[in-house]
């Protein structure tokens, strides 16, 4: 009974992956339900007991705790209720060899043996569902703390099927799911493609882990620099912010936390194999590494790179930048479709308006313009009276 018992518990341990004391627990648990369901028992205060080493008639009890009293009653006394309340001449008839603890006298407690004769038999099936349950309870409860502790990370994964734009991946034993909106618009995924991706929500459901995972996060423009730039993932670097169009570019701000080290050169790397590397990995998707700075003029240009800027105004009541390029930069600066410039306010934080040097100095020269028209009527005024006095002494 030992070793065969043992091997079930081992293998059936192993299979599921849960410790062994787990599958025990668990067993325990469904056997007192089986008792319970095939007995019909009202007790409420049962133990399973589980003994490879007795004989396999014996290797299994179903234990009883009872406190001994004059005459049952419903109120509770010392944590029993009613249904785990014997008399004493009951407690009596308890034979010598099921008595496992306590005496036959009134006000103590009794654990005793109450395991039917047919019981293993009887209660295999049901208990073997319980246990089942139990086990994939305990299996769905490991994915979900493994993946819990996982959140923010980049696994590896392959696609196993795509339903209805959804991305159904396979993620060693747990199964996770990329949302259309979590997709890169530019990539196509296909059964079977492994692929890394960031894992942005992990949900503990009814139905077992819901894990969402990501390839459009900004956040995984984040670990993936961490990965690939010793610097960043040791502090001497740290990324100030990070804004993000999946698959078409993005911009990250650095800033060095030690004297001496090139924020910037550090994350692009010798001929630029470190950002390359994160390109590759992200399909061709541009990144731009500014340098971050807390002067907000000076942030607002580096965030405009790779356009020139020739200066910056700053409104801080209305977080509003001024920016002036040069002509031939101000494309450059807005980038396609407003996208450069876009990038840099999310980066930023400020909203910016670009000018170009042309269209700067017409706008001061209107600005002037306006200023000697509001001004003309007075001083038309002042004009026509001074020189007829003048004229007049003359």
């Amino acid at each position: 009974m030992k070793s065969e018992f043992l091997a079930a518990i081992t293998q059936l341990s192993s299979e599921k992956g849960v410790p062994k004391e787990m599958v025990l627990e668990a067993l325990k648990a469904a056997l007192v339900s089986a008792y319970k369901r095939n007995f019909d028992s009202p007790a409420n205060d049962l133990q399973a007991e589980i003994s490879p080493d007795e004989p396999p008639d014996r290797a299994i009890k179903i234990l009883r705790r009872a406190l001994i009293v004059e005459e049952p009653n419903d109120e509770r006394e010392d944590g029993l209720s009613v249904y785990d309340q014997i008399t004493l001449d009951e407690a009596q008839q308890v034979p010598a060899d099921r008595l496992i603890e306590g005496e036959p006298t009134l006000g103590a407690s009794m654990l005793y043996d109450i395991t039917p004769p047919a019981f293993g038999r009887i209660a295999a099936q049901t208990a073997k569902q319980v246990v089942l349950q139990k086990l994939r309870d305990a299996e769905r409860q490991m994915v979900f703390n493994e993946f819990a502790e996982r959140k923010d990370e980049i696994v590896h994964g392959v696609i196993q099927r795509i339903e209805a734009g959804t991305a159904i991946l396979e993620l060693g034993r747990a199964e996770a799911i990329m949302p259309r909106a979590e997709q890169v618009p530019t990539e196509r995924y296909y059964p079977g493609q492994r692929i890394r991706v960031y894992v942005a929500e992990v949900n503990d459901t009814h139905r077992g882990p819901q894990i969402v995972v990501s390839r459009a996060h900004r956040l995984m423009l984040r670990r993936l620099f961490e990965q690939e730039v010793p610097e960043i993932f040791n502090g001497a670097v740290e990324i100030k912010a990070i804004a993000r169009e999946a698959g078409a570019r993005s911009k990250v701000a650095v800033l060095a936390r030690q004297q001496g080290i090139d924020p910037v050169g550090s994350c692009v790397g010798m001929r630029g194999v470190r950002i390359q590397n994160i390109v590759n990995e992200l399909n061709g998707e541009k990144i731009d590494v500014v340098e971050w700075n807390e002067d907000p003029g000076r942030y607002v240009a580096n965030a405009l790179s790779p356009a020139q800027v020739v200066r910056v105004s700053v409104d801080e009541d209305t977080k509003t930048a001024t920016v002036v390029v040069p002509e031939r930069q101000l494309s450059l600066a807005i980038g396609k479709e407003g996208q450069n410039a876009r990038l840099a306010a999310k980066l930023t934080g400020w909203r910016i308006d670009i000018k170009s040097e042309a269209a700067m100095r017409a706008a001061v020269e209107r600005a002037r313009e306006e200023q000697e028209a509001q001004a003309t009527p007075a001083l038309a005024e002042a004009g026509v009276q001074a020189p007829s006095e003048v004229r007049a002494d003359g």
